[in-house]
């Protein structure tokens, strides 16, 4: 019996799985999706699957997209999947987002920024009405694209660093740890709190952030700044010995700016959070920097109560792998257990019905 339960449970799933291949495909009579039209066209959910499975690979993300039918859970999931196959030749110096080439970049505390606020591609000044002309075959006619620049575009925090207002930068140099080969173990520092959050779920930290805003762990926050862009990443080969461009990606950086009224050892100034993502992904950047700065509490000798600044919560349940994989476990078979609660909760409605009996018999 055991043999023919396993062999009818096999084409159960292989059954299953035509079917969603099947579903996976549509109206056969539509054009199949190509991996560049979702690359190009859905650009926001490639760049959201690329941050969140921690693999840079447009043309994967896009394949990820493809096969999880647009689940971008699903997609990320299969990038960290296919990310452990990949082997480790080296590791990256730091880049250098001063230097990045700007798509976008405003500020929300200087009006007269140096550099220029630059809008870029944004919704943030759209009406949200539907444009049917989308549902038309339109060939809009292509922006003006950024000139490269090598020239270093100072951040907003820079000004408020020369009058000694906004706290540094802090250590560098120290070699951070790194959440592709060791387990997150507490106390986590900065460099690994940081990587969660990179990595972890633009949803649970948008509203994570917006908690913050809402009194609990308010850090009365503003944007310094956003910039979106290229920049350029560089290893160092051991028989070089020295720096060569390996290519560019893109990504959003974002600084906050929150007030700090000092303490016995520091004076008051303005504190950081921040955030870097890859894509176009301000929200994510957001999010990341705000929760980034309110798991600072401690730090500052803030009381650490809200959800936002417990590091432990938040590094434990920001994962949407590790929450997707723990909730959607439930599906999976629990017959046996079951069982033995449903007899334990018999036992327990008999024994209940036995004593009123034995009550009204004495």
């Amino acid at each position: 019996m055991a043999y023919v339960a396993v062999k009818g449970g096999e084409r159960a799933i292989d059954n299953a799985h035509a079917w969603m291949a099947e579903e996976r495909r549509g109206d056969p009579s539509a054009p199949e999706l190509g991996l560049d039209q979702i690359a190009g066209q859905l650009g926001r959910a490639v760049d959201r699957a690329m941050a969140e499975g921690s693999l840079y690979d447009r043309e994967l993300a896009a394949l990820a997209i493809k096969q999880a039918q647009g689940d971008l859970i699903e997609a990320a999931f299969l990038l960290r999947a296919y990310r452990t196959t990949l082997p480790r030749f080296g590791h990256a110096e730091p880049v250098d987002t001063a230097r990045m080439q700007l798509r976008r970049r405003v500020s929300a505390i200087f009006k007269d920024l140096p550099g220029g606020q630059v809008l870029g591609p944004t919704y943030d000044y759209t009406h949200r009405l539907l444009d049917f002309s989308l549902a038309a075959d339109n060939t809009p006619q292509p922006a003006a694209q950024a000139e490269a620049a090598d020239e270093r575009v100072p951040r907003a925090s820079d000004i408020l660093g020369h009058e000694a207002l906004i706290e540094g930068d802090g250590p560098t140099g120290e070699e951070p740890g790194d959440l592709t080969r060791e387990p997150l173990a507490f106390p986590a520092g900065r460099d690994l709190r940081l990587q969660a959050l990179a990595r972890g779920d633009e949803g649970f930290l948008l509203a994570l952030g917006y908690s913050t805003q809402r009194g609990w762990g308010g850090t009365h926050p503003f944007v310094g700044e956003i910039r979106m862009g290229e920049v350029v990443v560089e290893m160092v080969p051991p028989e070089l010995g020295f720096a060569i461009d390996i290519g560019d990606i893109t990504v959003t950086e974002c600084q906050m700016v929150n007030q700090f009224r000092g303490s016995k050892t520091v004076p008051p100034q303005f504190t950081r959070g921040y955030g870097l993502a890859f894509g176009h992904a301000e929200r994510k950047a957001m999010g990341m920097a705000l929760v980034d700065r309110a798991m600072r509490a401690e730090e500052f000798g803030e009381e650490a109560t809200a959800p936002a600044q417990r590091v432990e919560f938040v590094l434990s349940h920001c994962d949407n792998i590790e929450a997707t994989g723990f909730v959607e476990h439930l599906k999976l078979p629990h017959y046996v257990d079951f069982q033995s609660e449903l007899e334990a909760v018999r036992r327990m409605r008999a024994a209940v019905a036995v004593e009123p009996v034995a009550e009204a018999a004495e």
